[in-house]
């Protein structure tokens, strides 16, 4: 008998609504349609409350820690092409905070997948999680992940096992329903898909295929 599946939502000061909302609301559509997991909104640090890019508020159910034996773990982005390396909200802070990043690390280590949506795959990057695999991000964002040492692959998602990418903001939609098809069958996927009313990409590069 399967356990209960774990996934996480990683949810930051400056994070774009769309990356986040957009998979969460796949994730736990599925879950109505057989998907066995649980689906929470992490914050990296203890909070009440999340404001995101453009306003939107989150109340985080729980913190990332790193530690939590999480099967999933999704890192959305936000606000990387508009700001720099000092800033203090979005994809870019979170990328500098060397905290966070040795929790992914962790995470990673102790066996969660790891997905990205648009320019999360920049705080991979700056994990080192990204390097040596094929991923994708923003096309805003693609020459700074070509300047890493991670495999650039143009494609709408790309799933590399435990690291699946996205390309930007609403491919965080075809990311998530590829994950509900991977893990729960193609019947699962379709329900999701049917019922947000989504034409979902077919533009999925796998590795080894």
């Amino acid at each position: 008998m399967t356990h209960t599946r774990s996934l996480g939502i990683l949810a930051f000061e400056g994070v774009e609504e769309l990356d986040t909302v957009g998979p969460y609301e796949v994730f736990q559509k599925a879950a109505t349609y057989g998907a066995d997991w649980t689906v929470d909104v992490l914050a990296p640090v203890e909070t009440d409350r999340v404001i995101a890019a453009a306003g939107l508020r989150f109340e985080p159910d729980g913190v990332f820690d790193g530690d939590a034996a999480l099967d999933y773990l999704l890192v959305p982005g936000g606000g990387w092409n508009d700001a720099d390396d000092e800033a203090v909200a979005g994809a870019r802070a979170l990328a500098a905070d060397e905290s966070v990043l040795d929790r992914l690390r962790t995470c990673h280590e102790r066996g969660t997948t790891v997905l990205s949506v648009c320019t999360g795959a920049m705080i991979l990057a700056r994990a080192g999680l990204l390097d040596g695999r094929p991923a994708v991000t923003h096309h805003g964002a693609m020459d700074e992940l070509r300047a890493t040492d991670a495999e650039v692959v143009e494609a709408r998602v790309v799933d590399d096992g435990d690291l699946v990418t996205a390309g930007g903001i609403t491919a965080g939609i075809d990311l998530a329903l590829w994950v509900v098809e991977r893990e729960w069958g193609r019947e699962v996927a379709f329900e999701v898909e049917d019922a947000l009313e989504y034409e979902r990409s077919t533009d999925v590069y796998r590795s080894g295929e």
